[in-house]
């Protein structure tokens, strides 16, 4: 086993975090690359602080441990985040309708009925019932939580202003969030209905993808006409191992339109990286994503069949990549880390790729294991050594 060592460019003075990401996205000489994660699942953290690796500290009165804070104990670089107030507002109460001595049956804010595992690791919930079923549950659901001209989504002169300065004065990469077009629209309705509404009524899911787009149109100018903004953010997660939800030409067809909307909004202000935050197999979306300006990806999973290196390979530049790293590399060892690291590395240090593990870090990954691979991966990322070293981390670790 070779460790990975990549000398530093010489770059004076050193490059803010902000700088240095927008150097790498777009293939400009850099210090040192983006050092980027993506969180950790709530049971590993619970066990790395169990065993004594995580300060006490970190857990908050509400008895979380916040990813941010576990980030920053590696050195990960932050991005800081604008935006306006698009999605659903206001939100029922919580109802709980039952609870056992192993579940709990509730029915969330939106409507959602749901079950979930009170015992044992926390698992995704059993949906039971769903809010949107057909034209006329989705019109209740608009006016009550999708109402674009509700007062409570216009934002006050002085939360303008805070963020204006935040944008204009922050080291940190600038983040707006765009939200969703399909991935709501898909907890809305669930999975199998949304499927089925899209052969049975393409013309109401589609009617729910524009409202959505007009929502963003209407609510993120404001924003971006005082804020310097660096990124675009959004979320779908309605890709499964084998590809999308929907079909790529009910994408092409429904959805991209709205989308590229959205995409020229932010391109018009300035916001040339834009990513959406899916999973699974993402691939025949890829090229519609492309087309219409959305140029990132992220977390880019590995597993599914998104390969950065052949990713790079067939996009070139056009394709900017954060995350890509094989998260099932962390339960292989030393060993493990440092090939799938080696494996990347080449289209890395290409340009426009901040690696990162393809989603939040699973459970019962070791914490040396975990060490070695931030470890290498900044060595890779051409930190210098004593930078890397004083990370909190590292304080009682040896490579």
């Amino acid at each position: 086993m070779s460790d990975i060592r990549r000398e530093p460019a010489s770059f004076q003075p050193p490059l803010t975090s902000r700088e240095r990401f927008l150097r790498t996205m777009h293939y400009q000489q850099v210090d040192y690359i983006s050092h980027l994660e993506f969180g950790y699942w709530d049971e590993l953290k619970e066990d790395w602080l169990r065993q004594g690796h995580l300060p006490a500290s970190m857990r908050q009165p509400d008895g979380s441990i916040p990813d941010y804070l576990v980030e920053m104990y590696f050195g990960v670089e932050q991005f800081a985040g604008v935006g306006a107030h698009i999605g659903t507002l206001p939100l029922r109460p919580i109802e709980i309708i039952e609870e056992t001595a192993t579940t709990r049956t509730y029915r969330d804010g939106l409507g959602v009925l749901s079950q979930v595992q009170i015992q044992g690791s926390h698992t995704i919930p059993h949906f039971l019932e769903f809010p949107i079923r057909d034209r006329a549950t989705w019109q209740a659901f608009r006016d009550e939580f999708l109402d674009i001209d509700n007062p409570a989504r216009v934002l006050p002169e002085h939360a303008l202003a805070q963020m204006e300065q935040l944008s204009r004065t922050s080291t940190h990469t600038v983040s707006i969030w765009y939200g969703s077009f399909i991935g709501w629209v898909r907890d809305w309705t669930g999975f199998q209905n949304l499927a089925y509404l899209s052969v049975d009524d393409p013309d109401l899911v589609e009617e729910m993808v524009a409202h959505l787009a007009q929502m963003t149109l209407r609510l993120l100018p404001p924003v971006l006409e005082r804020c310097q903004v660096d990124v675009g953010s959004g979320w779908e997660d309605i890709c499964f191992n084998s590809g999308p939800l929907l079909s790529p030409r009910f994408f092409a067809e429904r959805i991209m339109p709205h989308v590229a909307q959205v995409v020229k909004m932010l391109r018009q202000h300035g916001v040339d990286i834009i990513y959406t935050d899916c999973d699974g197999n993402i691939l025949k979306l890829i090229p519609q994503w492309l087309a219409i300006g959305q140029n990132a990806v992220f977390p880019l999973e590995v597993n599914p069949g998104n390969d950065p290196v052949q990713l790079k390979r067939e996009y070139g530049r056009d394709l900017l990549i954060r995350g890509g790293f094989n998260k099932f590399a962390l339960h292989a060892g030393r060993e493990g880390v440092l090939r799938e690291l080696k494996r990347i590395e080449p289209a890395v240090l290409a340009g426009g790729f901040a690696p990162g593990v393809d989603h939040r870090c699973p459970g019962e990954v070791p914490w040396d294991t975990y060490c070695y691979y931030i470890w290498e991966k900044c060595h890779m990322l051409g930190w210098p050594e004593d930078i890397i070293k004083a990370f909190p981390a590292f304080a009682h670790w040896q490579p």
